[in-house]
């Protein structure tokens, strides 16, 4: 049964339970109990599962560990901690892993002290961090000095389950905590899923789980994540939904004109924030944007910006990103700009303002970001969230608005994984033989795999048995298994080295190393990487930006690039190759529920100031910000009509040059966007027998071509049969480019394709030659061939949102959503940025804004001319 609790505990019943040594530590540290430590540390003693949401500073991890310790303290007075794992500690970051290493081994050390102290002896409570990067001696090591608390990655937790040594060492783990379980809403997070009821089977006494989460919704399913099902229904779990009264304080700030270029301005705004800060963080949305925003800063104020400024992300080497994490603990970095890398609750020491540079597209984000401010529990939560267009204010206006009613959008988490299904098949052969049928049961323990069709699950065991003949095409059989006594077991001397070196589920991308060529004292060194399309870009004596620092492009030799690092040219600012993030359908909703009460205002003709002084006090905006809405919809309205939750509006638009435009003003984020933006243009180019553009961003998407289209058709017949769409998407996606690349991360992770054999690894060009083979190969075998069956169901449920693309036309269908169509030779307000994204590219900065102020001008002058 999933139950939240009502209330927190008492602190008496808290103490009672604390042994003397660690209450006399904890006493020493803190003052009093926090209130996730009132409803979480007793539930734990009581061995109960339970999910823990609080805020970002929360002392959540402490909350985890306390009943733990105290639990192992009592073990090591009476001399009766044994060489095994008693605790799992599970998080999706390799850097958290060496927080929570630090931060346990020193109160560990300093209980140790006190009970030396006191003259009570103490065995020695051991704990190490596995991951990717522990050296084989120190992994040895753990065999004969197992820890009591392991530190672990999802990935490796894998792994550690397949290694026959060390499986002895947890026939009895007590406890498993997942920390940061909202990042895990991906195929990491089933994978571990898969992982944790691995574990619990292998267990004689069934681990109580603890989950740790940063604000998240719906809890009672991330709940169910945490913890399974046991026959057929959810284990038991107690939610404590710890949603303390922090301060927030959400400012959202903007140019004084969108119509103008206002780069000075906007560096000149955030060097104000700055400076009146002590440490400021600043979140922008790409690795690009990160680059650029470092860059502008030392060149317009070089007298303040030299060595206190850093950049952080993916891109940068991993010692450079630890430097500046370490200089930002220091104290030495006055500003640190990242774009997702510290999202997560790595300790990066205070931090007194978060700055977001445009949305960060869902409300649980933008909590986490502006969350790394006032990290400590009774400090004040503090970020400005700087817009660039009038879309990104509307949208951050209204986010800014949830955050303040502690409205968070949902997480979706994928479900029936194929291709992470067959990686634990074979991990699980390897650990010993099974029956198929006892396994399958296992399987469907995973809340991802509760719904899994049992012909599903055979297919993956025919295939990895080598049923379908690839052979030819040097797949081979990785177990075997027999029809008549269903039982399964690993085929091959090699099969935990291929297991070990090819788990895993991010996919690899191609990446290009940075190495210094000049000046010589620092030739050689590896500054980090770009993207291989990026690398298409650049010609030699190029200048650009990594890190924060100018780099000149002298030449390049297999997968590393060589450059010259003493340049004083201008950089050409790289455009990163990073998918932007898209706008969750939840906020999508809310916006357009406040477009609805905006356009009913205009329609019911208020006057100007009742509509500014509406949506300065719903969106708690400023004058000058609640001003530029007003503009924006005003315009919008005397224009054409404002498009909410109950109206589709449905734009035909024709260019100068006759290109048609069929746009339609659909505000539901780009994934729902995508899934119907595809579905109207495959079946326009069936009827039509003609390809057609489409462009597409979170708050609509158009369909444009030079001949007529019958939109009006194609429409009825989607909306006519919503459940239509998954076969025409299937159909749609099936020779696209996008369908090459994720049955290929596919493929790898169900290794089909080996991303390292016998020590050697197939660059990412390799693996894409042999995935193109393999596609081929597979089509001809079976449509239904259960590797293709995944990388559908990738594209369409976790890059699209088909579901809520189906629910969009079931409203349609249902007359809930109205549609209206216009005509005009100027594209609308709220279209110029989707009409114009286009054109992007191959404009200036300074021309794009002209482009834009252009076609504004002619739109006011449309409106006065009404």
């Amino acid at each position: 049964m999933i139950k939240k609790i009502e209330r927190p505990y008492q602190r008496n019943e808290i103490l009672s339970v604390l042994d003397p040594l660690v209450k006399e530590w904890f006493f020493s540290r803190f003052k009093d109990f926090s209130l996730p430590q009132l409803y979480g540390v007793l539930p734990i003693w009581q061995r109960k599962n339970i999910l823990i949401s609080a805020p970002t500073g929360g002392t959540k991890t402490l909350t985890a560990f306390l009943s733990i310790i105290n639990y192992l303290v009592g073990l090591a007075r009476k001399d009766e901690l044994e060489n095994k794992v008693y605790c799992v500690y599970v998080s999706p970051l390799k850097a958290l892993n060496n927080d929570v290493f630090v931060n346990l081994q020193k109160p560990l050390n300093e209980i140790e002290k006190i009970a030396k102290a006191r003259g009570v002896k103490l065995q020695k409570i051991k704990i190490a961090v596995r991951t990717g990067d522990t050296p084989t001696a120190e992994r040895q090591k753990m065999l004969k000095q197992t820890p009591h608390i392991l530190i672990t990655t999802p990935e490796t937790l894998g792994i550690v389950l397949s290694t026959k040594k060390f499986i002895e060492k947890f026939g009895a783990v007590e406890h498993v905590i997942v920390d940061e379980i909202h990042a895990l809403a991906n195929k990491r997070g089933v994978h571990l899923s898969l992982s944790l009821e691995r574990l619990h089977d292998l267990s004689i006494i069934k681990p109580v789980r603890i989950g740790l989460s940063a604000t998240i919704q719906p809890l009672e399913e991330i709940a169910k994540f945490l913890v399974g099902f046991q026959d057929g229904k959810p284990r038991g779990c107690l939610i404590a939904d710890v949603q303390f009264s922090k301060q927030v304080e959400v400012k959202v700030i903007s140019p004084n004109d969108f119509f103008e270029e206002h780069r000075d301005e906007l560096y000149k705004l955030l060097d104000e924030i700055i400076q009146k800060h002590k440490t400021t963080l600043i979140f922008t949305n790409t690795r690009s944007a990160t680059e650029r925003v470092v860059h502008h800063l030392k060149e317009m104020f070089p007298e303040k910006y030299i060595e206190n400024i850093g950049a952080h992300h993916s891109s940068i080497s991993k010692a450079l990103r630890f430097n500046i994490e370490q200089r930002l603990r220091e104290g030495k970095l006055k500003v640190i700009v990242c774009s997702t890398s510290l999202e997560l609750g790595i300790d990066i020491g205070y931090i007194d303002v978060v700055i977001l540079l445009g949305s960060p597209k869902s409300v649980a984000r933008c909590m986490q970001r502006i969350g790394r401010s006032g990290h400590k529990l009774h400090e004040k939560v503090k970020g400005f969230i700087v817009v660039l267009d009038r879309d990104d204010l509307v949208e951050c206006s209204v986010m800014s608005r949830q955050i303040k009613l502690r409205k968070i959008d949902k997480v979706e988490i994928p479900t029936n994984c194929l291709d992470v299904l067959a990686q634990h098949v074979f991990g699980s052969a390897i650990q010993k033989i099974w029956n198929a049928d006892d396994f399958f049961r296992l399987v469907k323990q995973s809340y991802c795999y509760n719904s899994l069709e049992y012909n599903d699950y055979l297919a993956i065991l025919s295939y990895l048995a080598g049923d379908y003949a690839l052979e030819s095409k040097n797949v081979y059989a990785k177990i075997w298994y027999d029809e008549k006594t269903k039982q399964f077991g690993k085929r091959g001397k090699l099969a935990r080295v291929l297991y070990m070196t090819n788990i895993g589920t991010i996919p690899e991308e191609s990446f290009i190393n940075v190495i210094i060529a000049f000046p010589k004292e620092r030739k050689g060194l590896n500054i980090g990487v770009i993207d291989e399309s990026f690398l298409d870009r650049l010609k030699q004596g190029d200048v650009f930006v990594l890190g924060g620092h100018k780099y000149k492009y002298l030449y390049g030799r297999g997968s590393n690039i060589y450059v010259n690092a003493s340049v004083q040219q201008p950089p050409t600012i790289p455009s990163w190759f990073s998918e932007m993030l898209p706008l969750s359908f939840d906020l999508a909703m809310t916006i357009q529920h406040f477009r609805k009460l905006a356009s009913e205002m205009f329609e019911k003709n208020k006057s100007k100031q009742e509509i500014i002084d509406f949506i300065q006090s719903y969106l708690n905006l400023n004058k000058k910000e609640s001003k530029q809405v007003y503009d924006y919809f005003h315009e919008q309205h005397a224009f054409a009509k404002i498009p909410h939750e109950t109206r589709l509006l449905i734009e035909r638009y024709n260019d100068a040059k006759g290109k048609r435009y069929v746009i339609f003003h659909s505000l539901y984020g780009r994934r729902v966007n995508d899934a119907l933006s595809r579905a109207v243009a495959f079946l326009l180019a069936k009827t039509g027998r003609r390809d057609v553009e489409i462009g597409i961003n979170d708050n609509g998407f158009f369909v444009a071509s030079y001949s007529k289209m019958q939109v009006d058709n194609v429409l009825k017949l989607l909306v006519k049969n919503p459940e239509s769409l998954k076969e025409i998407l299937d159909e749609a996606i099936e020779k696209t480019q996008s369908f090459k690349r994720h049955f290929r991360h596919c493929a790898a992770r169900s290794l089909m394709i080996l991303r390292n054999y016998k020590g050697k690894s197939k660059s990412v060009k390799k693996q894409q030659m042999k995935s193109d083979f393999l596609l081929y190969a597979t089509r001809r075998i079976s449509n239904e061939f259960p590797i293709l069956k995944e990388a559908r169901r990738e594209i369409l449920e976790d890059v699209m949102d088909i579901s809520n693309a189906k629910l969009v036309l079931e409203w349609l269908k249902n007359k809930k959503i109205s549609v209206e169509m216009i005509n005009t030779d100027l594209p609308s307000p709220f279209s110029i940025s989707l009409v114009t994204q286009g054109y992007a590219d191959l404009l200036k900065i300074e021309n794009k804004i002209e482009f834009l102020k252009r076609i504004h001008e002619e739109i006011i002058g449309r409106i006065e001319k009404k």
